[in-house]
């Protein structure tokens, strides 16, 4: 294997995707990334009227991995993939982005507690052939959660940053009873879809 032939662009910020990437052996240009990719990426998260929570995060993903290619040909970079990720939380049809503060985080863990929710992570790759997107769809079900608990929680910088104001796999894991689907998935990554769409661009996990 040559050094380039499983290395892409990551466009995202986020330190548990970067993690997960290396856990399945996969090089993201670090440093390459910083230049070819904006330090932050706006993008409009709004949804859609009607826009479903599988459409609005496959969307968004796209856009994001469409954004980081359009900067890649721009700054004339290598010809690497790019690889995007957009999670969110869906209860009762509601869909949860990141919190915007505090107080939006606290509202959110109340709606969450004693309550079964879904969490979706919608993977776009951007290559020289066109975007691909792959969603992972998983339940998750949080316990009930005392005032005291959210309290503490909330003191914790776990809420920053994080679809529904919490993260898998930090102390929020002692709120979630049970989850159906995938576990990297909630973190942001769902390894199974991401793996799927880099062997498909040609970028073999198992070489």
């Amino acid at each position: 294997m040559t050094p380039t032939e499983n290395r892409i662009y990551l466009a995202s910020r986020s330190p548990r995707r970067r993690e997960l990437l290396k856990q399945i052996r996969v090089n993201f240009a670090t440093l390459l990334l910083r230049q070819a990719l904006p330090r932050r990426v706006d993008i409009d998260e709004t949804s859609l009227p009607d826009e479903a929570p599988v459409d609005f995060t496959s969307r968004i993903a796209r856009t994001k991995a469409e954004t980081g290619w359009t900067q890649v040909i721009q700054r004339k970079l290598t010809h690497l993939p790019v690889l995007a990720a957009d999670t969110i939380v869906v209860l009762n049809g509601r869909m949860f982005g990141k919190p915007e503060n505090s107080a939006h985080a606290q509202a959110m863990l109340y709606a969450l507690s004693g309550q079964s929710h879904q969490v979706l992570t919608a993977v776009a790759l951007a290559t020289t052939d066109g975007i691909r997107v792959r969603v992972s769809t998983s339940t998750v079900r949080f316990r009930d959660i005392s005032e005291r608990e959210i309290g503490i929680y909330l003191a914790s910088d776990e809420k920053h940053d994080k679809a529904g104001g919490y993260a898998i796999q930090g102390m929020a894991a002692v709120f979630i009873a049970e989850i159906s689907g995938s576990y990297t998935g909630v973190m942001g990554l769902p390894l199974f879809e991401t793996a799927q769409l880099l062997e498909e661009s040609g970028i073999k996990i198992f070489p």
